[in-house]
């Protein structure tokens, strides 16, 4: 696992490895991952990467979250509930020397309470395929706070999801089994 483009260029992170908790990551592809950064950079969604407020909801290996704070975000707060993946995004953060940029959350996104700090302009959502917890998670998260007016939205599935009606639905691109829709909160 590599970080595509940015501060971090090339940078290879501690890789997922082989506990069963991990085994059953899914990582966003570098594939996925250029062709999702480079829409965000490309201007259709104004200069939403410069200083961004990042979150995202289901980090897994924590890679997107590394890749914003790489291409000129200025914060990423990621949830992930699994210890020893929570443990590999902490490994990855001290790799890239970003703990004043990124804070990690060893929580169920579930279960978020109010938000304490500033709301998120942009909001990473890939929650494990087929489960229906990307639609809830989201809803949540427009409850307490922490999803700024405009917020963009990019939610990875591996079909169209159900997007909730508080949500505008902007796009859709497909790269073989991965789906990213793209949302606003108005």
């Amino acid at each position: 696992m590599r970080v595509i483009a940015g501060k971090f260029r090339g940078l290879r992170l501690k890789s997922v490895g082989s506990t069963p908790a991990n085994k059953s990551l899914r990582p966003t592809t570098d594939r996925v991952r250029e062709n999702l950064f480079n829409i965000l950079a490309g201007g259709n969604y104004g200069n939403i990467l410069d200083g961004a407020r990042v979150l995202d909801m289901f980090s897994g290996t924590g890679i997107l979250g590394i890749e914003a704070i790489s291409r000129g975000a200025s914060h990423a707060t990621l949830f992930e509930k699994c210890a020893s993946t929570f443990k590999l995004i902490q490994d990855n953060i001290k790799l890239t020397n970003t703990v004043n940029e990124i804070n990690v959350i060893n929580t169920n996104v579930m279960h978020l309470e109010q938000c304490k700090t500033e709301p998120f302009n942009l909001v990473f959502i890939d929650p494990p395929y087929q489960k229906n917890f990307g639609k809830p998670a989201l809803e949540r998260a427009l409850e307490f706070g922490w999803l700024s007016v405009g917020a963009l939205i990019v939610w990875e599935e591996s079909a169209s999801p159900e997007v909730p009606k508080e949500f505008e639905w902007l796009d859709e691109k497909k790269y073989g089994k991965t789906i990213l829709t793209f949302l606003t909160n108005p």
